[in-house]
């Protein structure tokens, strides 16, 4: 069995002809000056939807921002000891670029982001199907992650030290825990949340516990599983700016807590923009990511 039920439903619902009933037939009967104006479905998304994004649309608000800071520090209204303007910190970010401390720091954290999210990814995954797909499963797993997910990861820093030390290692096991909640969360409430019809037409065309779990419950948890992504890519910046703030000897983190010590308020900023710009760059990538993946589905997103 080629494909997935669930996209193949989603296009066959827009192209079901409408059945003919009572009602229809004394509209066909009326005559034509009485007849209401068709409206099609692309004219109706127009009208009522939300319209489309022009491209880059989701950089006017950064750059709002950008520019009233920057009217702001110019005009004086903001102390340069406790924030400097966009301009001071794009001189400070340069400097930094051009003798190597950034890209060192920067290196550093990504990968330590790139690992944690790796890692806590699959980990929550193959969680939420193990408890999404059997009632042991479900039993065994989701309590003990709903334990967790009521532990914060802060709480875990003393254990965690214990444990692995202060290296590289502890660093990545909290970035991944970070990860592993929204994960697991979205992932397995996408999984339980199919809705019974799919699983009746499945078990009418006999499909096998293989067939089913990839051509409906897959599918079906797919949009769960990138809101969950979406969630656990900004958790990972989250969890490095905590975890490289602790005996880190390189990573932006460590570079921002560097400068708080000798008040370098610009390279504190210079850091807050880097974590920025990793943080839109990847939900932006996701998000197109998304989009590919799930073609098949019609939504105001889209």
């Amino acid at each position: 069995m080629t494909g997935t039920l669930i996209p193949a439903l989603a296009r066959g619902r827009a192209a079901a002809p409408a059945v003919a009933g009572p009602d229809r037939v004394a509209e066909a009967s009326a005559p034509a000056a009485l007849e209401a104006p068709r409206i099609s479905p692309q004219s109706r998304r127009r009208r009522l939807g939300r319209g489309r994004l022009f491209p880059g649309a989701r950089l006017a608000g950064p750059l709002l921002v950008l520019l009233v800071w920057q009217v702001a520090a110019s005009a004086g209204l903001l102390d340069p000891r406790l924030l400097t303007g966009p301009d001071v910190v794009a001189v400070s970010g340069w400097g930094l670029l051009q003798d190597g401390t950034l890209a060192t720091h920067v290196g550093a954290s990504l990968g330590r982001a790139v690992l944690g999210l790796a890692l806590g990814t699959v980990a929550g995954v193959v969680l939420a199907v193990v408890a999404g797909l059997t009632r042991v499963g479900e039993s065994l797993v989701d309590g003990t992650l709903q334990v967790k997910r009521a532990i914060p990861n802060l709480a875990l820093i003393p254990l965690l030290i214990l444990w692995l030390g202060i290296g590289e290692e502890f660093k990545v096991t909290i970035v991944a825990l970070g990860v592993l909640i929204p994960i697991y969360i979205n992932t397995y409430s996408a999984l339980t949340g199919i809705d019974t019809k799919h699983i009746e037409l499945a078990e009418s065309l006999g499909l096998t516990r293989w067939q089913y779990v990839r051509s409906v419950l897959l599918p079906g948890a797919l949009p769960g599983f990138f809101v969950g992504f979406r969630l656990a890519v900004v958790g990972s910046w989250m969890a490095l700016i905590v975890v490289e703030t602790i005996n880190a000897t390189s990573g932006i983190g460590y570079m921002m807590s560097q400068a708080q010590l000798y008040a370098q308020s610009d390279i504190i900023l210079v850091g807050l923009v880097v974590y920025g710009i990793f943080g839109f760059t990847s939900d932006a990538l996701v998000r197109l990511l998304e989009r590919r993946v799930l073609s098949w589905r019609r939504t105001l997103a889209s």
